[in-house]
């Protein structure tokens, strides 16, 4: 798993936000410099109002120019008195009058100047931002109570009106995963701040209480002989339950680790087998798929693929507590989803243990608002302009895909993909197609 980064964010002694665009000359005229060639980005960026150049880094593609920013934020974009946060922003800058590319993880951020494949479409800058509350954009204030999908839709806001002082060419907004989810709710509250998005695999959980979809994907999926030997392989494990909680529990010890956020080790390994048919079909390539586990399979094997399929580390606390804001996400707005466990009756021991408030403290409320997911959704579908999706066809996570409704938009499935998917990936009038709307909402400025 990742190591995240950890610093103590300053909270501001002011009451209000500096104003977004260029509020000096200065700034105005190093901005005028570096469109016309004869300025230093660098320069330009330092003279953004609420903008710090905290490093650049190498390793940039020729070409490009890469920088680590914080931009000073709203902790709520409603009320100027709760303060400001830094938060992060990444920069890889090739040239003012290229597209630019907005990026986000929907987590934190990736410190490695790795351009998106839009941006490598298109020869386009690429701004990427830190989702609020993950990484150093965090705000000082106990419990998540800011982070909600129109705050972090703000900060997105905020952002492009800022960098558009700058990037006046076309932009483009992108995402995978949660990244996806983020860029089209970025899109609902402010349609026009780019001229297009590319969501790859965005999950679009509109009733949390109707898990249908998610169940009939996970039992229909692949072929019925890979899918009852997850099945198979799961209960095999389950039936192993003490030798392989003693193994778990031992791997933590000896990483000096805990189990105080999910409760224990216990119900952290049976959090593991129910997610694991989940995260198989995700992330797995044809190679994991002729590797499960059969019935004469040592205990030795079936805790390794367990680990390799669904991440034992995550649960632990030195993982699970960089991620707590995501459960708080999925359990206040975002929903969750089911997954099929008759064939395990017997073995279990807790009650509906992958839902969201295993992963959050019990001293950080979360009530469920089910209102928000729906109001994207429906914007989607009458209203959503410019939006391609591209999902892969053996991807539970989009077992309810996003369905836009409005002109230039499209949902492509690439053959066989996971939730690890990408344009190349498409059949190839699809990929055709995709590229070609990139390039109309580029401007034709595209590098094909």
């Amino acid at each position: 798993m990742r190591d995240w980064t950890r610093r103590r964010l300053l909270t501001a002694a002011i009451s209000t936000v500096p104003a977004v665009g260029l509020g000096t000359a200065t700034a105005r005229a190093a901005v005028g410099k570096s469109r016309s060639g004869s300025g230093d980005i660098a320069d330009t960026l330092r003279a953004l109002p609420g903008l710090r150049v905290i490093e650049e880094l190498p390793g940039a593609e020729p070409g490009y120019r890469f920088f680590v920013l914080g931009l000073r934020q709203p902790v709520d974009h409603t009320d100027p008195a709760a303060g400001t946060f830094e938060q992060r922003l990444t920069l890889l800058h090739t040239c003012a009058d290229r597209p630019t590319i907005l990026f986000t993880t929907g987590y934190d951020a990736v410190l490695i100047p790795r351009r998106t494949e839009p941006a490598v479409l298109l020869g386009a800058n690429q701004l990427q931002i830190e989702h609020r509350y993950f990484g150093t954009s965090r705000p000082t204030v106990h419990g998540y109570p800011y982070l909600t999908i129109r705050q972090a839709a703000d900060d997105q806001h905020r952002v492009v009106r800022l960098f558009r002082t700058l990037y006046r060419g076309a932009w483009i907004s992108t995402g995978g995963s949660k990244g996806g989810m983020t860029a089209i709710y970025h899109r609902r509250f402010h349609p026009h701040d780019v001229d297009g998005t590319v969501a790859y695999a965005a999950p679009n959980n509109v009733d949390d209480r109707d898990d249908s979809a998610y169940l009939r994907f996970l039992d229909t999926v692949g072929s019925a002989e890979l899918r009852d030997a997850v099945k198979a392989t799961q209960r095999r494990i389950l039936l192993r339950r003490t030798e392989m909680v003693r193994r778990y529990e031992a791997w933590a010890a000896a990483a000096g680790d805990t189990f105080r956020i999910v409760g224990s080790a216990d119900k952290a390994f049976e959090i593991a087998v129910l997610r694991a048919p989940l995260m198989f079909w995700m992330n797995g390539k044809p190679v994991d798929h002729a590797a499960v586990p059969g019935p004469d399979a040592t205990a030795d094997e079936l805790y390794t693929w367990l680990d390799r399929t669904a991440g034992l580390s995550l649960y632990a606390d030195s993982v699970a507590r960089d991620y707590i804001p995501y459960w708080y996400q999925l359990g206040t707005q975002l929903g969750y989803l089911a997954v099929p466990s008759s064939h395990l009756d017997g073995l279990l021991r807790y009650r509906d243990p992958i839902r969201p408030r295993s992963f959050v403290p019990r001293d950080i409320p979360m009530r469920f608002d089910s209102a928000a997911i729906p109001d994207v959704d429906r914007w989607v579908r009458r209203r959503g302009s410019r939006l391609l999706f591209v999902n892969g066809t053996m991807d539970p996570a989009v077992a309810e895909p996003f369905r836009p409704g409005g002109p230039d938009s499209r949902v492509l499935w690439v053959p066989g993909g996971n939730h690890h998917v990408s344009i190349e990936g498409l059949a190839p009038a699809d990929r055709a197609e995709a590229r070609a709307m990139l390039v109309r909402w580029a401007g034709d400025s595209g590098n094909f």
